[in-house]
């Protein structure tokens, strides 16, 4: 199997990495700028800011206007974008071998001359107001939104990512100038390549590119703390079913050795489908709902464990009392023997389903090394899932008491 290796280049005196993998199977090239601690965590006061200034980053050049770039890119299909995460901001080429060279400028010209003007802002401001519209019916993404509301109150952790109406209409030029010269600097760079293309020929390339760009400063990704007191929050709208959101903090840092504990542990209380204590429980069992899902969030900026479920009007209750109760047993008994071998071997079973792609392989080495560990880190948590013994993970499990303290959001009639 091919594995991404990271290097080094040196530009306006930075080690920038880079992150590459050699693939000569098919004639493509991708390539991503990520840029550190730039995602919505660095939205303060203005929520929805890093993902809108990734919408203008989408809208061309001031050259060319949106339509010419667009219309450049489509004839040599080659794709650029732009989008925000929680902790990153990325911009994103990917073409055929042969328009790599062209790809670059474009890729080039936009990070160099967006299109900032009021009607670029005054477009995307639509559209974001329009998929804001979209969503006050959607109860899915209400309960979560407020759920994350609850567990981070008071801090940009409880804003949704994509702002709020009121939010999106404050945005202004000005603030996206701003969002993009602070977090578009080569001192927040990681590159990540893959595909068919020489590495060296590609450094001196992409060399050029970072040389001009801005060398701005980098600071630590911010930890936010799940509130230490349980919250609830009922919303009543026009609904047939019932959405329970829960969730509760989960004392665990991104560096912990014993994460592969929480992956095996969570997959057995709600992230396994089928055979999960949450599935068996609230749908086999009580018939209470379709599905119930658990799963723990770990990472630089916030470390949580959250939860969903769809229960009828009248099981609402039933189905909030079974939640708690299938978590304190989870957390006072531990798991069976016969649950930890099976979930080893989903685990281990379907691993080459998770590196079977380019993509793939380049994103775990980029999380491997944006969490500070070192190569290879996820091949060796594997060899620990199956070394794990029974009473290791049930004292792992009985320590992390904190995930009784679930707060609920819910959404019903």
């Amino acid at each position: 199997m091919m594995a991404a290796t990271i290097e080094h280049i040196e530009v306006n005196g930075k080690q920038i990495p880079v992150i590459f993998e050699d693939d000569k199977r098919l004639p493509l090239v991708t390539m991503q700028f990520v840029f550190k601690n730039s995602g919505s965590i660095s939205d303060t006061d203005k929520a929805g800011l890093a993902k809108f200034s990734a919408r203008v980053m989408g809208e061309g050049t001031s050259q060319l206007g949106s339509s010419a770039f667009a219309e450049a890119l489509e004839s040599k299909a080659i794709h650029i974008s732009a989008s925000a995460g929680k902790e990153t901001f990325v911009m994103e080429l990917g073409c055929l071998k042969e328009e790599f060279n062209t790809g670059l400028k474009y890729f080039d010209l936009l990070l160099k001359d967006p299109n900032f003007s009021q009607e670029v802002i005054k477009k995307v401001k639509t559209t974001t107001l329009g998929g804001l519209a979209r969503k006050e019916n959607d109860f899915d993404y209400i309960a979560s939104t407020e759920l994350k509301a609850l567990l981070f109150e008071g801090s940009v952790m409880a804003n949704p990512s994509t702002g709020t109406v009121e939010s999106v209409k404050s945005i202004e030029l000005k603030d996206v100038k701003k969002f993009i010269s602070d977090s578009l600097v080569s001192s927040k760079l990681i590159v990540v390549v893959g595909g068919d293309i020489d590495l060296e020929k590609l450094k001196i390339q992409i060399s050029k590119i970072i040389k001009s760009m801005p060398v701005g400063k980098v600071s630590d990704v911010k930890n936010y703390s799940v509130v230490k007191k349980p919250k609830e929050k009922i919303l009543k709208k026009e609904t047939e079913q019932a959405y329970i959101y829960f969730g509760s903090p989960y004392n665990m840092s991104v560096e912990s050795d014993d994460y592969y504990k929480a992956r095996v542990a969570t997959f057995i209380l709600g992230t396994g489908g089928f055979g999960s204590r949450l599935m068996e429980e609230i749908r086999v069992k009580k018939g209470l709902a379709y599905s119930a899902y658990a799963r723990v969030h770990v990472s630089k900026s916030s470390s949580y464990m959250s939860g969903y479920l769809q229960t009828k009007l009248e099981s609402l209750e039933e189905a909030k009392k079974t939640v708690k109760e299938v978590v304190a047993q989870f957390v006072k008994n531990g798991v069976t023997r016969e649950e930890l071998e099976q979930t080893k071997k989903f685990l281990l079973g379907s691993e080459p389903l998770r590196v079977e792609t380019m993509s793939q392989r380049l994103h775990r080495t980029f999380m491997e090394y944006y969490k500070g560990q070192e190569l290879g880190h996820s091949v060796k948590e594997l060899e620990l899932i199956k070394n794990l013994k029974l009473k290791d993970l049930n004292s792992f499990i009985k320590e992390h008491k904190e995930i009784l303290e679930m707060s609920f959001a819910i959404v019903t009639k």
